[in-house]
């Protein structure tokens, strides 16, 4: 047992092994070693880098190594190879439990420079550090020195020698006067990379006294400066030129050579005048690679961090007008010491073989050498191990005696590596380093990993098994993983239980138990939404999870914004309540991906939703003028941020500071893809420019004003729009025009030049200038066509050649009446109006059209004729008929019919007079039922206001209508005209009747009036149902008249009263009648005032319930629906008072003239004419087209 404790511990320092190279290597876990208190090989864990500078700025210097072991590790130290004991040297400061020592910055350094190694040992074995170089740096110094002046002459080339002393890299050099200003560089002038100051050339003011070189080291803190340097250029008054040659480097090639990491620095430095520049090429490249930069005006090259692909041949070619000169650079990238396979720590089972590899690459190839414990492999040999050709040591059939450190240390000119190994040798029973009875939850449908980790030697067999079963786990959903552990893939509920792990090897076997339970997945069924929002907004992610019931409260759903946590977040804005997220006042900051996490102990779902913030685009930057040529300039700009919105436009405005400054007005628009337009200007205006961009969202702020652009004088680009003639008297002819607008005016002075003359006539132009924008030509003859131009013009000269236009002088009234005017009737309310055309000559102007005016002269029921209301309509164009709709059936009327030019109308034509025929009746003025009594009613009424036409009669209809469905026969009466007044009998007691009244002339009859009402169950008074029930016509029922519950119990009761006389002397029964009297006297009272406040109930019901079944069919808005042929007679309808009731046609269709080319004015007095309202004077009806009637 204490055996496997050494081992265990000297294998503790194992962290990076690798199962590529070992067999039967195992990993010793840290919690192995935490579990039991073991031996432990000594590991070197910290140590000071390969160089440690003694920076004379610091106090002390640690020379740092720890280590860990069991039992502690001493330690002991070389310097250069021999022993060296910091413990014996009292001016060393020493740790306890620690190798580091400390030496004192007291002055005395020198004697400590040397390289250490550390050791550290216990009775296991010993660990070793590399080796350790303690630096002097040695205080930089330029020697004192007397330089001589440096004279040239003009034109040559110098070299200002700076040659800085050695120091502790890196170095810098900066040439400076004694002020400190530096020495400005260019093409010609320049520092090398050794520090020398390189004049291609030299002019006269590169004279000067103080050129000084200063030395930075900035690890030391330390800067040195040379004595200061002169130089005297005199001047010559011929410059000899010369072609380039090199001042450094010098000769054809070189060699240079660095460590892999290192900043490859090429330079090229070349003299000659004109001063040479500088190319650079890769021999076998097209072009420098792209990690090459060209820096200090072409003259060196810098490639950072070099590798191998950085190898290879450079060459840099100076040339001037009269030349070139190259130089090669063959550059090898070398590199220290790097391990490919590091020895690895392993643990193997006795008689098993052990392979220890070392692999190191460097160039050049770097020298490999094994140690144990610290000792040269030769100084420790046994028979059953030994080294490869490769350099990897092979131990056969090893045995505990084996077990021991390997140290492999590689180097090369470039540095030196050191790796250690700890191998041991041993074998142990199998250790489950995994807690016992572990519970996991797993979620259905997904993966669960239970733990079994085991540390043994050699390897144990693991399996697993569920207490419900004797058999190992199995199947395709069941993985035991390399580590021991159990996976269970789509984990079902049936997988709940208890499982076992067991571990087994040569050495012994052991298990540990763990339960497994399942939950229901979580998931989020309703995910937040993406999002595009204008800035300013609130808005709200939505996030609805399920979870699994069994958690309770231990659940949470989080909200994230591109991967950071906003629960608990500071800013007032995030409101997080319910699984909802509220952001007010969205900014575009907010814009991201925002994620709902819904979270439990064993699972977790997120959902990812977008925030787009948008909003009008910023307004353009950088905007200039240029181009400038006279009349014309580009304006360019650069585009705002469009805010998630691409700009869909831009919108150009101007300015100008003479006719309406500060008025921005719109010039043009350019696509969004645009940043530039060329605009045309007018002349003589002085102009600034901003422009806007436009989004989905909006137009956003305008940009800042351009400087201001004035611009040249010219003539006007255009003359005057929209000439329009206005004859407002018959020998005048008044020329108006749309002026220019002050901006189109190109300069000053602006006048017009109006010119006319008779339209095909050889006459001269007629001539006048005038600075308004009208011009009146007098004397004119009636309606003449004339010729007429304008043209504009300024100081700076004529616009261009003026379009001619052609119009007519002043117009006069129509001096003639159309002839021949006749009258056709075609129905009670149409008739068909012709005449003859005015002569062209009479119309005195553009014929406007022809107007008809009509008003009716009586009824003709009525002897005495009056003078009605005057109606007109309007028909434009060349048309000789007309149809008036709209009259009066059985009427008489006059007619004239007159044209019309825009000066007015002209005389009317003599008047025609002409009779309607008979129509059906309108509806009775007034229907009523009284004295309702059990089993009668009487119906009263008044003619109709409307009779068009002479009264032949009365139909009366009635029929039972008690609220059910089947509706009780219809009656028919006829009635004569002279009647207003009929009893009805042998009606139902307490039963609703619904009575139909129409007027009839020889034509048909009108339209019904229709009334409700119920009878009584006693006539014991005709005054219980006397209501004053409104009327209405057949197409709109009378709403329904409902009597309450109440009132029929009071009817009732009457009813039972006169059964019952024997009673009626009772007192009792006498107060009982007053009361009921009384209280059906409230009911009918509050029955009447519910009635004429309409009443609560729906007329539409009603009329579906008991629909008016004399007016089906009927339909007064129908219009131009007759089939008869156009010139037709009427059909006349003739009615039976004995048969069933029609529909009474009333004439008032415009047969087939719906196509008559007559118009509607605004008013819509066609209409109303047609409806037959009278209070309207006139109406107009214009036509726009010609057509037959």
């Amino acid at each position: 047992m204490r055996l496997l404790r050494k081992i265990l511990l000297l294998l503790a320092a194992c962290l990076n092994m690798s199962s590529r190279y070992q067999t039967n290597a195992l990993e010793i876990p840290l919690d192995v070693l935490e579990r039991m208190n073991m031996e432990q090989l000594p590991t070197i864990t910290e140590y000071s880098p390969a160089s440690l500078i003694a920076f004379p700025f610091e106090e002390s210097f640690p020379v740092k190594c720890e280590a860990t072991g069991n039992p502690e590790p001493e330690f002991r130290w070389t310097k250069n190879g021999q022993d060296f004991d910091p413990y014996q040297d009292t001016r060393l400061i020493t740790l306890d439990d620690s190798g580091t020592f400390i030496i004192p910055n007291t002055g005395n350094l020198t004697e400590f420079q040397g390289n250490y190694r550390c050791f550290a040992t216990n009775k296991l074995g010993t660990a070793m550090s590399e080796e350790i170089e303690f630096i002097i740096p040695n205080v930089p110094k330029f020697p004192k020195e007397i330089i001589d002046p440096i004279e040239v002459m003009e034109g040559q080339s110098v070299i200002l020698e700076c040659n800085p002393p050695k120091g502790i890299p890196p170095l810098q050099i900066y040439w400076m006067t004694i002020s400190l200003q530096h020495i400005e560089q260019d093409e010609r002038v320049s520092v090398g990379l050794n520090g020398n100051l390189y004049f291609s050339n030299t002019i006269e003011t590169d004279s000067r006294r103080d050129y000084c070189c200063f030395a930075a080291f900035p690890r030391i803190r330390t800067i040195v400066q040379k004595t200061a340097m002169s130089m005297v250029v005199k001047s010559t008054n011929s410059l000899l030129e010369r072609k380039p040659s090199l001042l450094a480097p010098t000769g054809m090639e070189s060699h240079t050579r660095l460590v892999k990491g290192e900043d490859l620095q090429l330079e090229c430095i070349a003299e000659g005048f004109p001063t040479p520049k500088v190319e650079w090429v890769k021999i076998g490249f097209n072009k420098l690679p792209e990690r090459v930069v060209v820096e200090s005006h072409g003259k060196l090259l810098t490639v950072e961090m070099v590798n191998e692909e950085d190898e290879g041949k450079y060459m840099c070619r100076a040339k001037n007008p009269h030349g070139e000169v190259v130089h090669h650079f063959h550059v090898t990238v070398e590199e220290p010491p790097e391990f490919e396979i590091e020895p690895q720590s392993q643990l193997v089972t006795i008689g098993a073989d052990v392979v220890i590899k070392c692999v190191v690459k460097g160039n050049p190839q770097p020298t490999v050498g094994w140690r144990v414990n610290g000792q040269p492999l030769n100084e420790v040999p046994t028979s059953n191990r030994k080294i490869l050709k490769d350099g990897t040591i092979s131990i056969h059939n090893a045995n505990p005696e084996n077990s021991a450190v390997y140290q492999c240390e590689a180097t090369n000119k470039h540095g030196t590596i050191l790796a250690n190994a700890n191998i041991m040798i041993m074998n142990i029973q199998p250790l489950i380093l995994t807690e016992n009875n572990l519970q996991y939850m797993a979620v259905e449908g997904k993966s669960v990993v239970m733990h079994c980790k085991v540390f043994s030697s050699p390897a144990s067999s693991i399996t697993w098994s569920k207490a419900d079963s004797a058999n190992a786990v199995e199947g395709e959903r069941f993985t035991v993983l390399q580590n021991g552990s159990l996976e269970i893939h789509n984990v079902m509920k049936e997988d709940m239980g208890e499982y076992s792990c067991f571990a087994q090897n040569t050495e012994g076997k052991v298990a540990i138990a763990a339960t497994l339970e399942v939950k229901d997945p979580t998931r989020i069924v309703d995910p937040p939404r993406d999002l595009r929002v204008l800035a300013g907004t609130t808005i709200q992610f939505s996030c609805q999870p399920e979870f699994d019931p069994s958690f309770g409260d231990d659940f949470e759903v989080l909200w994230e914004k591109d991967g950071i946590a906003l629960n608990g977040s500071e800013d007032g804005r995030y409101i997080l309540e319910d699984g909802v997220l509220e952001i007010i006042n969205v900014s575009f900051g907010d814009q991201g991906f925002y994620a709902c996490v819904a979270r439990t102990p064993v699972d977790q779902d997120v959902a990812v939703a977008q925030l787009s913030v948008v909003d009008v685009p910023d307004p353009p930057e950088d905007v200039i003028l240029s181009e400038h040529n006279g009349r014309s300039v580009k304006l360019q700009w650069t585009p705002g941020d469009d805010h998630n919105s691409s700009i869909t436009e831009f919108v150009l405005e101007f300015e100008e500071s003479q006719h309406e400054p500060g008025s921005w007005r719109e010039m043009m628009r350019v696509p969004g893809n645009h940043h530039s337009a060329l605009l045309k200007l007018y002349g003589h205006v002085d102009y600034c420019f901003r422009v806007s961009a436009i989004n989905e969202v909006g137009k956003g702020r305008p940009s800042q004003s351009t400087e201001r652009y004035k611009t040249p004088a010219s003539a006007p680009d255009k003359n005057p729009e929209n000439i329009k003639i206005e004859a407002h008297l018959p020998h005048e002819m008044d020329i108006n025009w749309e002026p220019l607008s002050p901006i189109e005016h190109n300069g000053p002075g602006l006048e017009y030049k109006v010119s006319y003359r008779r339209h095909g006539s050889d006459e001269d132009w007629t001539e006048r200038m005038v600075k308004r924008h009208s011009f009146l030509v007098k004397n004119t003859p009636t309606f003449v066509l004339y010729e007429i131009k304008i043209q504009a013009k300024n100081h700076a000269g004529w616009g261009p050649d003026p379009k001619i236009i052609t119009a007519y002088s002043g117009e006069d009234f129509p001096s003639a009446a159309p002839d021949d005017v006749a009258v056709e009737v075609l129905n009670n309310t149409m008739v068909k109006v012709r005449w003859e055309h005015v002569h062209k000559e009479k119309i005195h102007g553009h014929l406007g059209g022809y107007r008809v005016s009509w008003w009716r002269l009586r009824s003709l029921l009525d002897s005495k004729k009056t003078h009605g209301d005057k109606h007109t309509l309007t028909f434009s164009g060349e048309r000789n008929h007309a149809v008036v709709t709209g009259l009066k059936p059985f009427s008489e009327y006059s007619l004239i019919v007159m044209a019309f030019n825009s000066r007015g109308n002209g005389p009317g034509s003599h008047s025609v007079n002409f009779k309607t025929p008979e129509g059906v009746p309108g509806q009775a003025a007034a229907f009523s039922a009284t004295n309702i009594q059990k089993h009668k009613v009487t119906l009263t009424w008044s003619p109709p206001v409307d009779a068009n036409g002479v009264l032949i009669g009365y139909i009366l209809q009635y029929q039972l209508i008690n609220n059910t469905e089947e509706l009780g026969p219809l009656m028919t009466l006829n009635i004569s005209a002279d009647s207003n007044k009929q009893h009805l009998e042998d009606l139902e007691a307490l039963s609703k009747y619904k009575f139909y009244l129409r007027c009839c002339t020889r034509v048909g009859c009108g339209p019904a009036v229709s009334e409700e009402r119920t009878t009584i169950p006693e006539a014991t008074s005709t005054d219980v149902a006397s209501f004053n029930i409104r009327k209405s016509s057949s197409r709109f029922p009378p709403r329904k008249t409902t009597v309450s519950p109440v009132a029929n119990a009071t009817l009732s009761s009457i009813g039972l009263a006169s059964i019952h006389g024997s009673i009626s002397n009772q007192g009792w029964f006498i107060g009982l009648m007053c009361a009921i009297a009384l209280l059906t006297l409230i009911v009918l009272i509050a029955c009447f005032v519910n009635r004429n406040k309409g009443g609560k109930y729906s007329v539409k019901e009603k009329e579906d319930l008991h629909p008016d079944l004399e007016s089906q069919g009927i339909n007064d808005d129908t219009f131009c629906e007759y089939s008869d042929n156009d010139e037709k007679p009427l059909k006349s309808s003739q009615h039976s008072l004995n048969g069933d009731l029609k529909g009474g046609d009333s004439g008032d269709s415009m047969v087939d003239y719906c196509d008559e080319d007559a118009h509607f004015n605004e008013d819509g007095s066609f209409i109303g004419e047609y409806s037959g309202r009278k209070d309207r004077a006139s109406m107009e009806i214009k036509g726009n087209n010609q057509s037959t009637a």
